[in-house]
């Protein structure tokens, strides 16, 4: 029986052997899926400027990656010769906009869509874009409230100011967007320091009155006579050549990829408007202008 005790014991070790082998490739294993598992997924970017100067838009939607909350106004760009921001490709948090709302008033308590209709008041004319200069006179201006759905789909409160030969009529094109559920997702009056504050190209606020002059031109806006109103912006922007306003809504103008409060030939935005006979911007041969709708055409 002792000579055999040899024999049993590199038996035992070679047996003790394979089996921490065996555990050593199991960890290693788990090991590395774990790590496949963790691998970020990249997020592609929107089109940006072509050489040629026009602006080069892609036929499909970029896929999204993670992205991290967006904060309004905090990145400004910097300034091309014409006084507008440099044009950049849409970060990928814009990529598909869904930006909360933030209430400046309070919500409205009714579900039905809710307006009022009332004289410009001088608290409120003090912090809007209006001085002397402009074409009209507070008096022919309008101050309007009006619920809209926000992109949460739920009911706020806008303040809007507008040309008091068409604020009934607008307040109707604003029944129908809340009804239609079409989301917006800001709308206040922009003050005169505003106008001045240096372009950071993802501004999505929806509004009427602004007194200012043509770009380039020095005939007023129509939006100066309380005639227009520019409705989603960012989702629905400006190009004129190699120039987008806003500057970073590049990716918006793919009007392929539709998304959630863009204005579309014969959607909810343009007949509400039309009901009314406005027209808009987004029909024009260019410059085109996708936010826009006027009472005069202009």
């Amino acid at each position: 029986m002792t000579r055999h005790r040899p024999g049993r014991l590199i038996l035992r070790g070679y047996l003790i052997g394979l089996l921490a082998g065996a555990l050593l490739a199991g960890i290693l294993a788990v090991s590395s899926g774990s790590a496949v598992r963790q691998t970020p997924a990249v997020a592609s970017s929107a089109p940006a400027s072509s050489p040629a100067g026009q602006l080069a838009v892609t036929s499909a939607a970029p896929r999204l990656g993670s992205v991290s909350a967006w904060v309004r106004g905090a990145k400004p760009l910097r300034r091309r010769p014409d006084g507008y921001g440099e044009v950049l490709s849409t970060p990928p948090a814009l990529g598909n906009r869904r930006l909360p709302t933030v209430d400046r008033l309070p919500p409205p308590t009714s579900t039905s869509f809710v307006s009022t209709i009332s004289p410009v008041s001088p608290q409120v004319l003090a912090r809007s874009s209006w001085q002397p200069i402009c074409p009209v006179n507070p008096s022919q201006l309008r101050y309007l409230t009006l619920s809209f759905r926000g992109f949460d789909a739920r009911a706020h409160t806008g303040e809007m100011l507008v040309n008091a030969d068409v604020a009934q009529a607008v307040v109707s094109v604003f029944k129908r967007l809340f009804a239609a559920g079409f989301p917006i997702e800001e709308m206040r009056i922009t003050s005169k320091a505003e106008l001045g504050l240096p372009p950071t190209g993802d501004g999505n606020n929806t509004e009427g009155f602004v007194c200012h002059q043509i770009p380039g031109q020095t005939e007023w806006s129509a939006h100066a006579y309380g005639l227009a109103i520019d409705l989603n912006p960012f989702d629905n922007p400006y190009v004129k050549g190699n120039l987008v306003v806003p500057e970073l809504a590049s990716s918006y103008l793919n009007r392929d990829w539709v998304r959630s409060g863009m204005v579309l030939d014969g959607g909810p935005a343009v007949t509400a408007f039309e009901s009314v006979g406005w027209t808009w911007g987004g029909r024009w041969v260019g410059p085109v202008d996708f936010m826009h709708f006027s009472a005069n055409g202009h």
